[in-house]
């Protein structure tokens, strides 16, 4: 979502880190730039006109003109200022207050109300929020939908329960969102549940009747949260649909959808500054596990090109399983690196998301992204590399060596690739192979220094 702001403010700071010293017109020059990025990345113009304001205020100090690398320190005032406007800080002193974090707290069934227009993603993302509580969290959560105008909107729910596990409450036929309200909150606390999450109905646009009935329900169900469901894709009109339903419904977080596609960012930029609400969830794709929580450091590292790779390990921690990584580096520590062990660390890439989300989470990886466009490396290279091991016999995939192009012309045909393709992916594991050889003799300090690498995805991709 934010490629093009992470390109311009990159190209922005890098001229200013590459001066040995800055003057007021240097910064202010750069400063000017940045203004113009952000106005086109689509965020409001009283934001940006704040945020100018506060980092030219502390960019054109002393300290900062005649220190060592004065570059440097203007970035990590731009910096510190993203995760402010993001919603970061604020607590004594200016240390940090996660109030992205969804609040559980009180007594069962938590009610955690779901809100937003028609097709913001609200339906898809209450499912995607009951499972990662159901399995992160541990809680035995119920979902119900209060949507009886849009066609088929509760059977859709009904098959999202299916697919994350999660319980929904049947829908009766006639039955209104009031009623549907209170007897789903008459289950929740008969049977023990932890968290009742109601998904509301949506319009095509903000009118009196819908806010009117989201106010009733609001009543009855007395939520610790309510969140809004908004597009990134929308830009600025979901800004202004945020400041709607905080105003008259009362919001307590927002939750923004579809932030892997490439809408300009301003939204997110905007959002926290605008309703003094704060980004909470953010969906990354449409799998039932895309979704992440919202932490404001973090994503202003990504927008500057810094990279999040405390994420990317916190979600490698949640797809491999720690006795799985110990055999792995048992299996490492001897030199040992078959083709089923390459099948599985490529499954494990892709359980972690996709490849374009996961390399934009790697420090420094903007400045190349022209470099990789042409490489081709996507989710499909992946999938093709599996599609290459698992059309092998196990013989095969153990011992590499008896491959000769007989073998490697039906592994091609089985896979839906060319012999080229599998000579590609033979040479990749030779050279993994020699890496975790090396790895092995080095003891378990070099084994630390060869996990990282050796859990991205072989390279040079498949070219087609």
């Amino acid at each position: 979502m934010f490629d093009s702001l992470t390109t311009r403010l990159g190209d922005i700071l890098d001229k200013l880190k590459k001066r040995g010293a800055l003057s007021e017109a240097d910064v202010g020059a750069a400063l000017r730039e940045v203004r113009v990025a952000l106005l086109e990345a689509d965020v409001a113009l009283p934001v940006v006109k704040d945020f100018i304001d506060g980092v030219r205020e502390k960019a054109v100090g002393q300290e900062v003109l005649r220190s060592v690398t004065p570059g440097q320190m203007v970035v990590k005032i731009v910096h510190d200022h993203l995760v402010a406007m993001l919603g970061g800080g604020g607590g004594e002193g200016g240390a940090p207050v996660d109030d992205t974090a969804i609040n559980l707290a009180g007594n069962p069934p938590v009610v955690i109300l779901m809100v937003g227009l028609q097709g913001s993603g609200k339906t898809t993302t209450s499912a995607k929020l009951a499972m990662r509580l159901a399995k992160r969290d541990k809680k035995k959560v119920l979902m119900a939908s209060l949507d009886v105008y849009r066609p088929a909107a509760q059977q859709q729910l009904l098959q999202l329960g299916e697919q994350s596990q999660v319980p929904v409450l049947q829908p009766v036929f006639g039955e209104q969102p009031l009623a549907i309200t209170k007897r789903a909150g008459e289950k929740a606390r008969l049977e023990g549940f932890d968290v009742l999450i109601l998904d509301t109905a949506g319009r095509l646009h903000i009118d009196e009747t819908l806010m009117a009935e989201v106010a009733q329900v609001r009543d009855i169900a007395r939520p610790t949260e309510t969140l809004l469901v908004t597009d990134a894709m929308t830009g600025q009109d979901a800004v202004t649909i945020a400041k709607e339903f905080n105003e008259k419904i009362g919001v307590t977080g927002i939750v923004l959808t579809r932030v892997d596609g490439d809408a300009r960012g301003g939204a997110a930029l905007s959002m926290r500054a605008v309703t003094g609400r704060p980004i909470k969830l953010m969906g990354v794709g449409e799998k039932l596990d895309a979704l992440e929580s919202f932490q404001p450091d973090r994503i202003a590292g990504r927008i500057l090109g810094m990279g999040d790779v405390v994420g990317l390990v916190e979600r490698a921690a949640e797809v491999v399983e720690q006795e799985d990584a110990e055999k792995m580096a048992r299996k490492m520590m001897k030199g040992q690196f078959t083709l089923e062990d390459m099948n599985e660390q490529l499954g494990q890439i892709r359980k972690m998301g996709s490849l374009e989300g996961l390399m934009g989470m790697l420090p420094g990886v903007g400045k190349i992204k022209n470099q990789l466009a042409q490489a081709n490396i996507d989710d499909k290279m992946v999938a093709r590399q599996q599609a290459i091991i698992q059309s092998m016999t196990a013989k095969e995939r153990r011992n590499p060596k008896i491959l000769n192009g007989s073998r490697r012309r039906r592994i091609a045909a089985g896979s839906g690739t060319s012999v080229q393709d599998v000579n590609r992916l033979l040479k990749q594991h030779q050279q993994m192979s020699k890496m975790m050889k090396k790895v092995g003799k080095m003891g378990k300090k070099g084994l630390m220094r060869g996990l990282a690498p050796g859990m991205m995805p072989p390279m040079p991709p498949l070219g087609r």
